[in-house]
């Protein structure tokens, strides 16, 4: 049982960066805007989420102009990816053991 739950990382603990990461990976990429609506949270909560999810390099954030309007995008690097199918794969065994 140790085994299992040490596989469990705690950045994907909150609901939050669950949704980001588990939108990214069905997706290549996604915008700030796009994001924030799929999550129904405001710019500031997912502003710190991202925050998280980018100092572990999770994701990666570019951002650009089209035209005068900024626009960022967020993707789950292959890290990312990775640590997001074993935090999954450990709460799926963990589910299976009970």
């Amino acid at each position: 049982m140790q085994s299992i739950i040490s596989n469990i990382n705690k950045v994907f603990e909150s609901r939050i960066r669950l949704g980001i990461m588990s939108i990214l990976m069905v997706n290549d990429e996604i915008d700030f805007i796009t994001l924030k609506e799929l999550l129904n949270i405001t710019d500031g909560n997912l502003a710190s989420h991202i925050k998280a999810l980018e100092r572990n390099k999770f994701i990666n954030v570019t951002k650009e102009f089209v035209g005068k309007k900024p626009r960022t995008t967020y993707i789950a690097t292959e890290d990312g990816k990775s640590q997001f199918k074993n935090h999954i794969s450990a709460i799926e065994k963990l589910l299976k053991n009970k």
